[in-house]
């Protein structure tokens, strides 16, 4: 034997002998060392009571239910899908309540399933019958990303009841079960399994999981370093490309939201396996830096911003980021506030790091989550543009502008650059539409991404940026999107004039794009106001068109909407258009106006400018839809034709108050008048506006980023 072999032996043996020293069940989220207190806890710290009342109820309605582990054969929503998401969940609650009662009961009906599992795993078909080209197949489920999540909670439930089960039952369950799991995740789904993306995160978390609690190091070093060990993939690379130095993930919120599980739940075995590993420290605390920006990237209700491929109700309220909020509070260092967020959540994990959270929260530690005005790297080395988030007012009543100026996010990607949304009153002002998608609705297209995702949802059309010449950014194609992505010009989160501006000169050939978006405080004024600028440059002529996506009933305009009544149109015949029913199109005088919305009991009326010619459009989604695929929505969309340069300048101010109950509306005229543009060319834009009769000029300088927007009193 050579000594490069004797090393290799060495370390080996080394790693082995770490793994076996701790070989103590459980040791992942709850700990063997731990659950004395754990235990105490549930009868000690009422949110910690009541997480873990949640959790016994499930596990009682299990294990008072029959066993049923049908042979997979629908898609996503389908009976047998739902079942087998029951039975992993059932698991999963059994181990914990195993673990604090002590009850054999649950230990059992754990070790049933997976019994049951193992005597039939190996029978199904290696392809899902409802498997689609778009998305490799399990075996258990339609989509390997479901056998993923499937093993990463049945394998926490088996390490939760472990010494309950015989030696000759646990080598059953990991013969015939866990070890045919593991090999069908590495070999027949092995380019999952080292993909840099959400569903490569869940297969590597699924078999490093395995592989501690089984202790197989081999799969523990294929999780954290792909499936040659080289670290070209694998965990680690994940947590190196996935996320800037921000912590903001590639693919926008709602995907951050959905891979911090697996991203957490590994980090934690991790740090209980091997913990010279010094995860939690990972490239400058990285995951630390996920959570905290995933929580910031929510309104102040909980909702996540809708970026990308979207479900739009998700909150931080969901499972993941109650384990992200408990590890980062318990295990990170996390500060003071993020109590007031696992009060809102309702609950805690019933584990060693939920403990720690309850009886904090017990003793009165908790303080007011503090969201904050910030801009949000995107790319592994943060120089691929950003999110920047604005924000006004308390928690209660808060205003917040979100301007995308981030990179495309891979296959979820939207074309939507320079893209804004608006919150205030706790409710979407200018919206986005999210995913055209029904999750786990079997009936629409098996749960999965209806055909609209793409000819709508994605389309620029669909979101509240620059259209130029009725064609989507890039030409919707994904590749060419990938490899470009905004610059960002200038971001200031504090004081009178908060402001943050990016330039887009790849989206669409020929034309240079500048978006400038400011939430302004005047002494006149409660509310801030939103001002937009968004300028666009070409040398040849284009047609321009900017839409907002409201919420709400238009209530007042400074011109005559000439509805068409009796006739719908649909705008256009490709990029999303041709899902837009045209409800009105008309000339504005002078190339100025307003139109107002109110919505949530308050009015929101938009000034805009745009030049002398100028026409406003009023749309409706619904055209094209023979499914009845699309949810309602309306914009109106500022557009002109035939030009070259072109500068659209909007502000909106939120007024009033509709008091149904007293029958009284108050506050319903906007106090903002006169808006005229001064100035708007390559170097810069300049407007005035009045406010109760005071006169403003706003001066922005694209050229001076040091100087680069005066407020003129």
């Amino acid at each position: 034997m050579n000594y490069l072999k004797k090393v290799v032996l060495v370390i080996f043996c080394l790693q082995f002998s770490l793994f076996l020293a701790a070989q103590e069940h459980p040791n992942i989220m709850l700990t063997k060392a731990g659950i004395d207190n754990v235990r105490k806890g549930c009868t000690q710290y009422p949110l910690l009571q009541q997480s873990f009342a949640q959790v016994k109820d499930a596990a009682d309605k299990a294990v008072e239910g029959k066993i049923n582990i049908p042979v997979p054969k629908d898609g996503g929503g389908g009976p047998s899908h739902e079942q087998h998401k029951r039975n992993y969940q059932n698991v999963l609650a059994c181990g914990v309540a195993y673990q604090i009662s002590g009850d054999a009961k649950y230990a059992s009906y754990v070790r049933d399933v997976l019994l049951g599992y193992a005597a039939q795993y190996e029978k199904w078909l290696v392809v899902h019958p409802k498997s689609k080209a778009s998305n490799q197949a399990g075996r258990i489920f339609w989509q390997i990303l479901n056998d993923c999540v499937w093993q990463v909670n049945v394998i926490q439930g088996y390490d939760m009841v472990y010494d309950a089960i015989t030696p000759r039952d646990r080598k059953t369950i990991e013969n015939k079960l866990f070890v045919p799991v593991l090999k069908f995740i590495t070999e027949n789904s092995k380019e999952t399994f080292n993909r840099i993306h959400n569903h490569g995160t869940w297969a590597v978390a699924a078999v490093g999981l395995t592989g501690y609690v089984l202790n197989k190091p081999d799969y523990v070093e294929m999780a954290l370093k792909g499936s040659d060990k080289s670290g070209k993939t694998g965990y680690l690379a994940q947590l190196d490309q996935l996320f800037s130095p921000d912590g903001y993930y590639t693919e926008g919120p709602y995907y951050q939201r959905y891979a911090l599980l697996p991203f957490v739940i590994f980090a934690k075995a991790i740090n209980q396996y091997q913990p010279e590993r010094h995860i939690y420290e990972y490239r400058n605390k990285v995951l630390e830096k996920a959570i905290n920006t995933s929580l910031q990237s929510t309104y102040s209700t909980g909702v996540f911003f809708p970026i990308n491929d979207a479900i739009k109700d998700k909150t931080f309220e969901s499972a993941e980021l109650v384990y992200g909020v408990d590890l980062i509070y318990a295990e990170m260092g996390g500060k003071a506030d993020l109590l007031d967020v696992a009060q809102k959540q309702g609950r805690v994990i019933v584990s060693d790091a939920g403990l720690k959270v309850a009886k904090d929260i017990t003793e009165g530690k908790a303080k007011p989550f503090q969201y904050k005005s910030l801009i949000i790297t995107d790319g592994a080395a943060g120089n691929e543009g950003g999110l920047a988030v604005l924000r006004s007012g308390s928690n209660n009543d808060q205003q917040c502008l979100v301007f995308k100026a981030a990179s495309q996010g891979m296959g979820h990607g939207h074309f939507d650059r320079l893209n804004i949304l608006y919150y205030d009153n706790g409710s979407e002002v200018f919206s986005d539409y999210g995913a055209a998608r029904f999750i786990n609705i079997e009936s629409k297209n098996d749960g999965e991404y209806l055909p609209e995702n793409k000819t709508w949802a994605k389309q620029t059309v669909a979101h509240n940026t620059l259209v130029v010449d009725k064609t989507s950014a890039f030409k919707a194609n994904l590749n060419e999107a990938q490899s470009h992505y905004p610059e960002i010009l200038y971001f200031k989160g504090d004081g009178e004039v908060q402001a943050v501006s990016a330039r887009e000169d790849k989206a669409f050939p020929g034309v240079s794009m500048v978006r400038t978006s400011v939430l302004l405080h005047l002494p006149e004024l409660t509310k801030a106001l939103l001002v937009d600028v968004y300028k666009a440059e070409s040398s040849a002529a284009h047609t321009y068109d900017l839409p907002f996506w409201y919420n709400g009933y238009v209530t007042d305009a400074s011109f005559k909407i000439n509805a068409f009544t009796d006739q719908l149109r649909p705008a256009g015949t490709k990029y999303g258009y041709e899902h837009l029913w045209m409800n009105s199109n008309d000339s504005v005088p002078g190339g100025s106006g307003y139109i107002t919305v109110m919505n949530n009991k308050r009015f929101y009326t938009t000034h805009f400018a745009g030049g002398s010619v100028l026409n406003v459009k009023t749309v409706s989604l619904g055209a094209n839809d023979p499914n009845y695929n699309l949810l309602n929505a309306k914009a109106f969309i500022l557009s002109r034709s035939q030009s070259h340069d072109q500068t659209f300048i909007s502000i909106t101010e939120s007024h009033g108050l509709v008091d149904a109950i007293a029958e009284t509306t108050t506050g319903a005229k906007s106090t903002v008048s006169g808006l005229k543009v001064i100035k708007a060319d390559r170097d810069g834009t300049s407007f005035s506006f009045e406010v109760q009769g005071k006169v403003y000029q706003l001066i922005m300088n694209y050229t001076d980023k040091n100087n680069f927007i005066q407020l003129i009193k």
